[in-house]
């Protein structure tokens, strides 16, 4: 009897999904916030970010507890999040036995700028990297592409992610 738990119901396999369900929207949403940052900053104090940020340091000045400071913390975490992801991909292209398979699939299904308006559509564009795929096919590669993704970000032994965590979600904070 297989005691193993379906894939679907490991919090691994459902964290990397929802993680990947939110790609899209969070690249959106950070470009945003980068540009109405800039934007507003640039009305407030009629001057552009880099060079208002060289003139401080030039200075010794700093921004720490401004609400600019915040604002900014809030965007290079995303920003780190999102490259965390990003190069979990890469390596997974680059390491995995199917990896190139997996990146084009992770690519269309939740990656591209674009979202396709369906599996059908997927297929179609996965159709030069992946011969002869079908809809069956599809759903089962994507399970493991999202197992394999999983892997590389989070199931590896806590002394080995120890240090990757400790950057992103910094002790006392």
């Amino acid at each position: 009897m297989n005691k193993t738990k379906p894939a679907e119901k490991d919090p691994l396999f459902h964290d990397t999904w929802k993680l990947l369900q939110k790609y899209r929207d969070v690249v959106w949403n950070l470009e945003l916030s980068v540009q109405q940052l800039k934007k507003s900053f640039e009305i407030e104090f009629n001057t552009s970010v880099d060079e208002f940020l060289d003139s401080i340091y030039l200075a010794g000045l700093g921004l720490e507890g401004s609400s600019l400071a915040n604002h900014a913390k809030c965007i290079e975490r995303s920003n780190k999040m999102i490259k965390m992801l990003e190069s979990a991909v890469e390596l997974l292209r680059a390491k995995h036995k199917c990896g190139e398979a997996y990146y084009w699939l992770l690519h269309y299904t939740f990656l591209s700028p674009q979202e396709l308006k369906n599996v059908d559509e997927i297929i179609d564009s996965l159709q030069s990297h992946i011969r002869d795929i079908s809809t069956r096919t599809y759903y089962r590669k994507r399970r493991e592409a999202i197992e394999a993704l999983g892997a590389v970000l989070w199931g590896y032994t806590a002394r080995d992610t120890a240090e990757i965590l400790e950057e992103f979600f910094p002790a006392g904070h």
